[in-house]
């Protein structure tokens, strides 16, 4: 985080498509008295010059020219202009998040997801918001479901493009698609289609999208509930069978904004399970094989999570420098001395689930369990099966899980007893 003194707050102005005509006398004042006015060329242009106002475009590559620019003009009457509301996938969440809330503040316009729900007649309880600003298109993935009704924060002329094809490879092709342009100003614009005939015109430089998904058969968008089938994942034979899966997230419990470790990470299955259940969690896939780990890309971006992140590494040598985790899953076996190593990584209130299949292993899970407490299940799966012209039951190996829950009074605790 950057030091800035807090007596000269950086004001960032949200702008509405219309110009700054529609700013408030108070937040028009503030701007008036800049010594320095950041923001795009866009914005920019809309002042007149004077020379007691220095004017600033937004710095390439952003974060690490921003902070720099931080530096230099630190002390002085900073105006940053933005569009519409600046914590909405703006600048105003970058710069409170570099400087603290204290040295940064905030005066929202109404925002261009509040002006798409008017246009649209949709309240805030029936549509969900979806941000792609900076991120992978594939991230649209994790929230279809029939009919859903999304407010896509967009960038691109290609945006809508982008969107329709997602859709139709979900199998949401009759989907309806609403490219809102310039909100707010004269030059506001509505584009309206379905996902599987959209031309591919390019879309204004200020817009979003509205979709509303369609309810059919074809849909294929997978649930948020944890166990999802086999069938989901590209896979070598190395993937948590569903039933397993689903018990071992039950335990890792996952809660908005967790980081997670996937130690072993096969397919990338509880991962990316892991980092469905919100957008704000974060996860780390621990897998040694290149082969292995590009699949676990390929796996996350098809559910909707291409920003998880894969590590090629030994756990051991990886976890040194992964952030500390809420949880973790081991899911090929471990060592003591990576038991103990990912005891001490985890938060206070942290999960640690182990599975093990081989005699060594469960022992070294009982000696633990000994040691830290928790509990320890087998799971053992059968799954009926063709014998001839009949049918029977075919096991699965059976799988020992171990789970405990580090006490909320521990910041670290010694593994051995």
């Amino acid at each position: 985080m950057i030091a800035r003194a807090a007596a000269v707050p950086i004001e960032v102005v949200g702008v509405g498509a219309a110009g700054l005509g529609t700013l408030p006398r108070d937040v028009r004042r503030l701007l008036d008295e800049a010594e320095v006015v950041v923001g795009g060329d866009r914005h920019l242009a809309m002042l007149d010059p004077h020379p007691d106002v220095r004017l600033v475009p937004w710095p390439s590559p952003l974060l690490p020219g921003l902070r720099d620019l931080l530096g230099e003009v630190a002390g002085r009457r900073v105006v940053v202009l933005a569009s519409g509301d600046p914590h909405v996938s703006g600048i105003g969440t970058t710069l409170v998040r570099e400087l603290g809330s204290e040295a940064v503040r905030v005066h929202p316009a109404v925002s261009s997801v509040a002006l798409a729900r008017a246009r649209m007649g949709w309240s805030a309880e029936e549509c969900e918001v979806v941000t792609l600003v900076g991120r992978d298109t594939d991230r649209l993935r994790r929230d279809l479901s029939p009919r859903a009704r999304l407010v896509v924060l967009t960038s691109g002329p290609d945006a809508p493009a982008r969107i329709a094809d997602v859709l139709v490879d979900e199998g949401y092709a009759g989907s309806r698609l609403t490219v809102l342009g310039d909100l707010g100003s004269q030059a506001e614009s509505r584009t309206e289609g379905v996902a599987a005939s959209w031309d591919g015109r390019p879309a204004p430089r200020l817009h979003l999208v509205c979709v509303e998904c369609s309810d059919g058969p074809a849909s294929r968008a997978p649930s948020l509930v944890p166990g999802l089938p086999e069938t989901a994942y590209e896979n070598d034979g190395q993937l948590t069978k569903r039933v397993v899966r689903a018990a071992a997230l039950a335990h890792l419990a996952p809660r908005p904004g967790d980081v997670m470790w996937d130690l072993g990470a096969g397919a990338g299955s509880v991962g990316i399970e892991f980092a469905r259940q919100h957008p704000r969690n974060e996860v780390h896939a621990v897998e040694r094989d290149p082969e292995r780990a590009e699949r676990v890309r390929r796996n996350a971006r098809s559910l909707g999570v291409p920003g998880l992140q894969v590590v090629e590494s030994s756990s051991s040598d990886a976890i040194a420098a992964l952030p500390r985790p809420d949880a973790v899953f081991v899911g090929g076996g471990g060592s003591a001395e990576l038991l103990e190593a990912c005891w001490a990584a985890l938060a206070p209130g942290g999960r640690l689930v182990v599975h093990g299949v081989t005699v060594e292993t469960e022992l070294l899970l009982h000696d633990a369990r000994r040691r830290l407490g928790g509990s320890m299940s087998r799971i053992a799966v059968e799954e009926l099966g063709e014998i001839g012209s009949l049918h029977g039951w075919k096991p699965a190996r059976s799988i020992v899980q171990w789970s405990v829950e580090k006490s909320v009074l521990q910041e670290d605790s010694e593994f051995d007893a």
